[in-house]
């Protein structure tokens, strides 16, 4: 067993650990800090292993978050493949599973999320791609040639990306997923189903309102039976059907959760020297007024940079309104605040179903904003949902080109 003491402990070696370190470095120079990864790999942008490596647009090598020799050049011990199996807030230590202890004086939780499994018989076999991280996206592009076929399970931000990229990457696809159109959640019905009839235009085959209810392993590919009675045969399958915050290390240490790790204004858990930021946090979303936890890669960049401010020192607020955002194909969007279709929608269109921006309100007011192949209008975006006032959605004809 070794014993390391540090300034700061960060536990994740993701987007939001890595910018924790920024973070710090802006407010102490000199304190010590110790990231504890369980990937083998330095922290990595997620987006592009289903988006832009796919499209050639992006190489593996331009994906780190920082080079290698940042991590020395800023002080940072970085411990790859190693995963934490305990905090301890009274004794102010992290202890590893190899039996390694951590002692900090502020320590930020930064353990992101992991993919759901499938619930079915034959969800766990070997060569089954739960899309997360680097190992998965370099074991699919393996696997991937012209002709062979796909089947896609969930039609949410993953499963309708990777779906496309292989499309493009000459790829037989079949998406099976439960809804009526591909990301119900967030696209209103007339988008929906404009996205999901350009899908079969381009070769995909759709099953939707159907699920997967068994695989099994048929030579070096599968056999999948389909609720609906449908049999299908496929050299790969891609699972996503999102993902669950890693919490375990905050149960176990005594921590406040409400669907994530419960922080304040300033990302302070339950236990004051405690932070947490990125996919596993529980934030106050200022704009909105509201508890929200995010999945999304611009929330990870910025609040793990606040939460090493504030274990610095600085104590600042976290008010910022992250975006988020996706390409099918043609059709990219970025998006701001809460984007839900059970949310009243008024949509202002330049073409149909194309270009223009999607409104989401909530007692007359604005809560959300998707700008459809409308680009670097965030910022409009971010002012006209916190000025929080009631608006006759006529009005919002034009409110963002």
């Amino acid at each position: 067993m070794l014993e390391h003491v540090h300034e700061y402990v960060i536990v994740g070696g993701g987007l939001a650990g890595a910018s924790a370190i920024d973070g710090i470095r802006e407010v102490d120079a000199e304190g010590s800090i110790a990231l504890i990864a369980a990937e083998h790999y330095y922290p990595y942008h997620r987006p592009p292993l289903s988006k832009k490596l796919w499209f050639g647009k992006q190489t593996v090598d331009k994906i780190w978050v920082n080079k290698e020799d940042y991590y020395s050049a800023n002080g940072v011990d970085v411990a790859l493949g190693t995963n934490a199996a305990e905090i301890n807030p009274a004794n102010k230590t992290v202890r590893t599973d190899a039996g390694d202890v951590f002692h900090y004086k502020k320590l930020l939780i930064a353990a992101g999320a992991s993919p759901r499994r499938l619930p079915i018989p034959g969800g766990e076999l070997d060569g089954i791609c739960y899309l997360r991280y680097l190992a998965d996206y370099e074991a699919l592009k393996a696997a991937t040639e012209i002709g062979k076929s796909a089947l896609v399970i969930g039609g949410g931000f993953i499963g309708s990306e990777i779906a496309a990229a292989l499309n493009i990457n000459s790829v037989e696809v079949t998406m099976v997923f439960p809804e009526d159109y591909i990301c119900n959640r967030v696209f209103p019905e007339s988008l929906g189903l404009s996205i999901h009839d350009d899908y079969i235009l381009r070769g995909i085959k759709l099953l939707s309102g159907d699920s997967v209810a068994s695989i099994e392993k048929d030579g070096s590919g599968f056999k999948v039976q389909i609720r609906s009675g449908k049999e299908l045969k496929t050299d790969m399958i891609i699972a996503g059907i999102g993902v669950e915050p890693e919490l375990g290390l905050a149960h176990n240490a005594g921590l406040e959760t409400q669907k994530g790790i419960l922080v304040n204004e300033y990302l302070q858990t339950s236990s004051p020297d405690v932070y947490a930021a990125g996919d596993c946090a529980t934030f106050p979303y200022q704009a909105l007024g509201a508890l929200m936890r995010l999945e999304h890669w611009d929330n990870a960049l910025n609040q793990g940079k606040q939460a090493g401010r504030n274990m610095a020192g600085a104590g600042e607020s976290y008010a910022y309104m992250p975006y988020f955002f996706s390409d099918l194909f043609d059709f990219g969007y970025e998006a701001v605040g809460e984007v839900d279709t059970r949310l009243d929608i008024f949509a202002d269109w330049q073409e149909e179903n194309k270009t223009g921006v999607i409104y989401y309100l909530r007692d007359g007011a604005v809560r959300g904003a998707m700008m459809c192949n409308v680009w670097d209008q965030a910022p409009a975006a971010r002012e006209l949902i916190k000025s929080g006032k009631k608006v006759d959605p006529k009005e919002l004809r034009g409110a963002i080109r």
